[in-house]
């Protein structure tokens, strides 16, 4: 078996509160993420799910334990990942083309490669016609293609999301989803998704992570064996779909009443 793409072993993550205490967002986390795999992780608010994502990225380090990518202990912001964050990530100053082409004239390719490339991708996203736009003229799922676009023409070999279609309307969510299924069909990217849909996680991974209420560990892990290509609208019709989300709620449920009796409580304090 190849070795994982992502591995993150006995985890532990903890942050200085702004009164001098300490906050465990993690504690003792071990998941890994295959080659080319797409991982679902789910979870109720304040689990540490994008805190994961930061781990993996190396935005944040561990406090204990050991992340891994590509077989290499996180020790900073590496090569080959792509970040696509639950806000636009577009600079509001630039049209579309020159947003896209940022990450290769970053990494020092010419402008005229930068703008071909770009023009590729943002056709490849849907957005052929819109070079010259900005991102204020773009509807909320325009910007998130060409937040795709800037993400995967630097062609990463590990792609972290963070709720990324969580703000769109269904239909448009929808589509954006089958998109990302088409763009990474054609990568051999690993794909770490966070998301609070737990049918959307199902629909879209091969694999689900359920994270317990925080301090976030691992509850249990559920593979996806629903066929390739999947259409998102359709593939939620199947009795096996059915079957594995009654399985992934079944664990789900109980955190997330956890998690709202936590937030109830200290509302009321």
């Amino acid at each position: 078996m190849a070795s994982p793409s992502i591995e993150l072993r006995g985890v532990t993550k903890r942050f200085a509160t702004p009164k001098g205490g300490i906050y465990t967002a993690l504690r003792d986390l071990t998941m890994d993420v295959a080659p080319g795999e797409f991982c679902a992780v789910v979870g109720p608010t304040g689990c540490g799910k994008s805190t994961t994502l930061a781990l993996i990225s190396g935005l944040e380090l561990a406090s204990a334990g050991e992340v891994r990518v590509e077989g290499r202990p996180v020790k900073g912001i590496a090569d080959g990942i792509g970040y696509v964050f639950q806000t636009d990530a577009v600079f509001p100053w630039k049209t579309v083309l020159d947003n896209v082409a940022a990450g290769p004239r970053y990494h020092g390719a010419p402008g005229r490669d930068a703008h071909a490339r770009a023009k590729d991708w943002i056709a490849r996203v849907g957005l052929a016609g819109f070079e010259d736009r900005y991102p204020h003229q773009l509807s909320g799922g325009m910007r998130k293609r060409v937040g795709l676009a800037q993400s995967l023409i630097n062609g990463p070999r590990i792609l972290l999301m963070d709720e990324p279609f969580s703000a769109l309307d269904v239909q448009t969510r929808t589509l954006m989803e089958d998109e990302l299924l088409a763009l990474w069909a054609s990568t051999s990217a690993s794909v770490v998704f966070v998301t609070h849909d737990l049918e959307e996680a199902i629909a879209l991974a091969d694999r689900v992570v359920v994270l317990t209420a925080g301090p976030g560990t691992v509850k249990g892990t559920y593979e996806v064996d629903l066929p390739r290509p999947r259409n998102v609208a359709e593939i939620r019709f199947q009795p096996r779909f059915a079957q594995i989300y009654e399985a992934i709620w079944s664990q789900l449920r109980d955190e997330v009443l956890v998690s709202y009796e936590r937030q109830k409580h200290g509302a009321a304090v």
